[in-house]
């Protein structure tokens, strides 16, 4: 057997149910064996079992979250990033905090701005800090822009998504789209040109009314289909819906909307749906219900943090928007709009869970789920072979300790160090 780099013992988070009393065994940077701690011996992993270390009392084991929609935190911001060392003060406030696969999105910004950022980026990618990149706008509504910056808004340009795809060497995820504007659809669409260059759409931040959100979720459902059947890469199997309810026109019964499209496909399977659950952006019992309604294997739980995460009140920027934090919510600066989140992926679990929702379901939800939009086998549950990304908790899901491909995360938050 060989060598154990790090055994833990607690109640452990897997996908399908809790372990009591289980123990997670990792070695060579994966782990290695989960199951009950009785049953280590007869594994073979004796000597493990006696020098694991323990959970706090009835804390837990959790797999690593998987964050697909994160613009910042640590008082940085990804969208203002200039430099690796800027975007790292973000990647490292949430690993702290048990998110150890992170998606950095950008907002709406110039075309150049993005091609900056999208460089900085892949360079953190590249060297395994970030898992992709996710690009929020520019091709979005005006109507329903929420932060982003209107004036920097414009039409979905195909060319210019294969340009930024190709800036981020097979890093790129997701871009965030409105469906009802011109050029999405069709073989010269914005659709095409993602999902070829190994992408996704994530539609969102929509005005639409009913009928473009299906046509687009349609377009993107068959050129995925074509491609999978002629055995050519896809990124996943779905589509996304960028943070469900937020930043698009509300459901009315004269007036649908894009959500009932949005329910309607993911219940096909044709769309995985984001949701901001902390508390904030949602109401808990709104979370709850879509969970009930549709189940875990149709959402996401996302932060859509910014750079305020983590943060004390005060003012701070996201992209080129004044932000202005009270009371833990984000705003745009004089005005009502929220402007991101400021919670971890924890705190959506945990408060998710508080509210109603199952703690396997919440936790698969904010990590096997991710690991599936980002076509990433190696991460997301407590499974033997994955990469040894451990969240250790306590009772109440605060973190106490944080695994990472098998090495301990430093939990020293630098600002109060």
């Amino acid at each position: 057997m060989s060598s154990v780099a790090t055994a833990l013992r607690g109640r452990v988070v897997t996908p399908s149910a809790i372990i009591e009393d289980g123990l997670v065994v990792v070695v060579d940077r994966h782990i290695a064996w989960v199951g009950q701690a009785r049953r280590a011996p007869a594994a073979g992993y004796s000597e493990a079992l006696a020098a694991a270390d323990s959970a706090p009392e009835n804390g837990y084991l959790l797999p690593g979250l998987v964050d697909v929609h994160c613009h910042g935190g640590g008082g940085q911001s990804f969208p203002n990033a200039e430099t690796t060392e800027q975007a790292m003060v973000s990647v490292l406030e949430h690993r702290r905090h048990g998110t150890t696969s992170l998606v950095a999105s950008c907002v709406t910004a110039a075309a150049d701005v993005l091609r900056e950022r999208t460089r900085v980026l892949a360079d953190l990618c590249d060297a395994g800090e970030l898992a992709g990149i996710h690009f929020e706008g520019p091709f979005v509504s005006v109507e329903r822009c929420g932060a982003q910056d209107p004036a920097y808004i414009i039409d979905p340009d195909a060319a210019l998504t294969a340009e930024l795809i190709g800036l981020g060497r097979g890093h790129v995820v997701t871009m965030t789209i409105a469906p009802e504007k011109p050029g999405v659809t069709g073989d010269d669409g914005v659709n095409a040109a993602l999902i070829e260059g190994g992408a996704l759409p994530s539609f969102g931040h929509t005005d639409s009314e009913a009928a473009p959100v299906r046509e687009a979720l349609a377009d993107a459902a068959a050129r995925i289909a074509a491609r999978r059947e002629a055995g050519l890469p896809v990124r996943s199997a779905r589509p996304t819906a960028t943070h469900l309810f937020n930043g698009m026109r509300p459901m009315h019964h004269r007036r649908p909307g894009p959500v009932p499209e949005f329910l309607a496909a993911a219940q096909r399977g044709q769309c995985i749906l984001e949701m901001i659950g902390d508390g904030v952006h949602l109401h808990p019992a709104m979370v709850r219900d879509v969970f009930e309604t549709l189940g875990r294997d149709r959402v996401v739980l996302i932060t859509d943090a910014m750079a305020a995460a983590g943060m004390p009140d005060g003012d701070y920027v996201l992209g080129p928007a004044a932000v202005t934090v009270a009371d833990g919510v984000a705003r745009l600066t004089g005005k009502d709009a929220i402007a991101g989140g400021t919670a971890h992926l924890l705190d959506v679990v945990r408060t998710t869970w508080r509210n109603g929702v199952d703690l396997v379901d919440a936790v698969y939800a904010a990590s096997a789920q991710g690991a599936r939009i980002l076509g990433d086998p190696n991460i997301g549950a407590l499974e033997p072979g994955l990469w040894g990304d451990v969240v250790v908790t306590d009772s109440g899901l605060h973190p106490v300790r944080v695994v990472r491909r098998g090495d301990d995360v430093d939990l020293t938050d630098p600002c109060t160090a």
